[in-house]
């Protein structure tokens, strides 16, 4: 324990950003919350930490896990590195911008840290981007919400972006109407996370045969959607199930070129969701590069009174795996005792200057060692063979 560590050895989970691949993640970054802006969302930056009874409060207790804690000598209270934005986010629309117009759109990116990484995720600090409609319980909301997250995604050159849909509610709904209790319950939701039918139809008793059914029904958007129509659900699940059928068909409109499939069984990582929910997924890019869903917030501007919201977070590790490989920046190398102007009158031209600080025995040498793939040479860039 005593020996010193190298230098560059990080914590499991945590790693250095090289140029250019920070570079490119700033740059994503920027134009994924240009679209977000474009739709009228404006951007909040919650602070990093913040007091723990009040990061894991609503929302934000699925996340208490995964947060670390610490004790602030300041205050002498606990705190709470964050795990996700999301809880931060509604805090503030509940306090701070409590009297502000809803429906309030809002969005932010940062980085967050988590006690531990998944097996997808295996990193421990993530970036995140992403938006939040809050105060409206609307089909239009819940159809804004993935139409703009897609966009966004769009915006950046992904191809083959999917999206798969579920309903966090429909299968407590199922088990509310046959009255199974909580044992029963936490068992059918082991089985069904594992898509075990076996482990299912053991602990559902007389619902086994309608959950196995939904368990089945899981696919194809088209198909999934016929499988779901044809099932007789009690009248809690079935209101789920139409909406999930006029969110699917005014999408269809909004969102022509975006493939989609459904699961109606899926929880994992949904856990506080109480409506339609979603992942995005990409062409031969493994994980999901965002989710979101329905929620409620903790508290609102009513009478201190949750509000329902909608909105998506995307993350920028998974994003940059599906962005196509971008072309190499313009980089010129500049000599010595060239006029400032001209290098000034380049970058203004988008080229990036990159200035001598001396004088140079091989310019061309130089330029090549310093990664430009040009020279300036009688105030023109000369590319370098």
């Amino acid at each position: 324990m005593n020996e010193s560590l190298h230098r560059a050895l990080l914590p499991e989970g945590l790693r250095d950003l090289l140029p250019p691949d920070a570079g490119v993640e700033a740059e994503v970054v920027a134009r994924l919350m240009a679209v977000l802006a474009g739709h009228g969302y404006e951007r909040v930056k919650p602070p990093l930490a913040e007091f723990e009874e009040n990061l894991l409060s609503g929302a934000g207790a699925a996340m208490a896990p995964d947060t670390f804690r610490l004790m602030d000598p300041v205050s002498g209270r606990m705190i709470g590195l964050r795990a996700d934005m999301t809880p931060q986010v509604a805090r503030i629309a509940a306090t701070r911008l409590k009297k502000s117009a809803r429906p309030l759109r809002l969005c932010y990116a940062g980085q967050v840290l988590r006690v531990r990484g998944s097996q997808l995720r295996p990193e421990r600090q993530v970036g995140q981007v992403g938006a939040e409609l809050i105060g409206t319980d609307s089909v239009s909301a819940d159809v804004e919400a993935i139409a703009v997250a897609a966009e966004a995604l769009a915006s950046l050159g992904i191809i083959g972006l999917t999206v798969d849909l579920t309903l966090p509610t429909l299968v407590p709904a199922v088990c509310n109407a046959f009255k199974l209790d909580a044992d029963a319950v936490l068992r059918v939701r082991r089985a069904l996370d594992h898509k075990d039918a076996a482990a299912l139809k053991a602990a559902s008793g007389k619902a086994g045969s309608l959950l196995g059914d939904l368990l089945k029904a899981a696919g194809e958007g088209a198909k999934a959607q016929k499988a779901l129509a044809a099932l007789d659900l009690p009248k809690d699940a079935a209101a789920e199930r139409a909406r999930l059928g006029e969110v699917v068909a005014r999408l269809k409109s909004a969102v022509p070129g975006l493939g989609f499939t459904i699961d109606p069984v899926e929880n994992r990582g949904f856990e506080y969701h109480t409506g339609i929910s979603f992942s995005f997924f990409a062409q031969d890019v493994r994980g999901e590069l965002g989710r979101g869903g329905r929620y409620r917030t903790d508290s609102g501007p009513e009478k201190n009174g949750a509000e329902d919201a909608t909105g998506f977070t995307l993350y920028t590790d998974t994003v940059l795996q599906a962005v196509p490989g971008a072309s190499p920046a313009k980089r010129v190398y500049v000599p010595e005792g060239v006029d400032p102007a001209i290098a000034r009158r380049l970058r203004e031209q988008g080229w990036i200057t990159v200035a001598a600080l001396g004088p140079a025995k091989d310019a061309r040498q130089e330029a090549k060692r310093l990664n430009c793939g040009h020279l300036l040479e009688n105030g023109k860039p000369i590319a370098l063979s």
